[in-house]
């Protein structure tokens, strides 16, 4: 097929084939999830000693628990003895130790190995040595982030830069109190797209006038297609006659009590990458935790977080919460839609990008960068 000669007003976007290619995707999983801090847990979801969930991570299964001394901890989620998968519901709780269902290995909270069927007669078994393999991690925002990375990158650089980066400010998170909030609800989407169209969907505006009217009515200027990340430090303000970031416009929950006057009244959205976004409003705060699965498969797990005297209230929080679903339901639908075309021949060459999405031209470039590096490239041709 012929190429249209791109013009100068226009960016190339990726080429399909980054969407679609088995090959492509075991490549992000090496140089993406698994080398970069990515956000696994609520750590209230793990309350006491012994609670846990797994989370896949890349390739790799993650468990995350909560120790005797109620620290948190996240190991490789497998049995040091013949590899089986040690624990194998996505969440539970148990007393005092983790076992393998093979063979009844067992581990402390801390990872080290502390019984086995016939351990006692190899006293040569060095028990640290065969504990669980480790995990990287770090508490922020109320979150437990992970890096399988044996290097870890700075924490404070790539994750707390991010968001220093977007909002021009490293207090303006800090404001909302997010580490102290309570989980008002929690929606998870089964998302049959590959991650970066959710990303890159979250990142723009140019849409929201199409498919988000409920969004542009409290936004009124969503509508003329500038997305909250396109100015560093910048937040959408409410419409006049809008009372609260609620699914009508009516009246929200209360400020939360750090957030400045400036903030007031505005949305901000923040792009932690590869897979978290974080929405502040003055009553509450929004973050998505996004777990690819696939080159055409994500799940995405959506948190509403409000002061906790408003969750243990009783408050109703059916207004606030259904705007940011409709939002949800609205931009994975249209992942879902373009998903298929990725594979198309009018498609092999990618498609284009108008001035208001440079910042996902920016993106994709921040992607081919690290699919670049050591290692990195095999079957990314096209």
């Amino acid at each position: 097929m012929t190429t249209t000669p791109l013009s100068p007003s226009l960016i190339a976007t990726l080429p399909g084939h980054y969407y679609t290619d088995p090959e492509v995707f075991r490549q992000e999983q090496r140089h993406v999830f698994e080398s970069m801090w990515f956000c696994a847990v609520r750590g209230a979801d793990l309350d006491r000693p012994g609670a846990f969930r797994t989370v896949q991570v890349g390739s790799e299964s993650v468990v995350i628990t909560r120790n005797r001394a109620g620290e948190l901890r996240a190991f490789l989620n497998i049995c040091r003895h013949r590899g089986a998968r040690l624990c194998v519901a996505d969440s539970g709780e148990v007393r005092r130790s983790l076992q393998c269902p093979y063979h009844a290995w067992t581990y402390d909270l801390d990872g080290r190995l502390v019984a086995a069927p016939g351990l006692t007669r190899m006293p040569d078994v060095d028990r640290s040595a065969y504990g669980l393999v480790g995990v990287a991690l770090r508490e922020w925002l109320g979150y437990a982030w992970v890096c399988l990375a044996e290097a870890p990158p700075s924490f404070e650089e790539t994750v707390r830069g991010a968001v220093v980066e977007r909002l021009g400010d490293p207090a303006a998170i800090e404001r909302y109190g997010t580490e102290n909030l309570a989980l008002g609800r929690r929606v998870r989407y089964d998302v049959r797209a590959n991650w970066k169209l959710i990303v890159e969907n979250f990142m723009e505006c140019y849409h929201c006038a199409t498919i988000h009217p409920e969004l542009t009515d409290v936004l009124p200027e969503f509508a003329d297609g500038y997305a909250a990340q396109y100015y560093v430090g910048h937040g959408a303000e409410f419409g006049e006659e809008v009372r609260g970031f609620t699914v009508d416009g009516s009246e929200g929950l209360g400020r939360l009590p750090e957030v400045s006057q400036d903030q007031d009244r505005r949305y901000y959205a923040v792009t932690v990458k590869p897979t978290v976004f974080v929405n502040l409003v003055p009553d509450h705060v929004i973050l998505h935790r996004m777990f690819p699965l696939a080159e055409d498969r994500t799940v995405v797990e959506c948190d509403w977080l409000y002061a906790p005297e408003v969750v243990a209230s009783g408050a109703d929080l059916s207004k606030s919460v259904e705007l940011f679903h409709r939002v949800n339901t609205q931009d994975f639908e249209a992942c879902e839609r373009t998903q298929p075309a990725m594979a198309s021949r009018a498609y092999r060459a990618g498609g284009v990008l108008v001035p208001t999405e440079h910042h996902i031209g920016i993106f994709h470039e921040w992607l081919l960068e690290r699919l670049a590096g050591p290692g990195g490239g095999a079957g990314l041709g096209g």
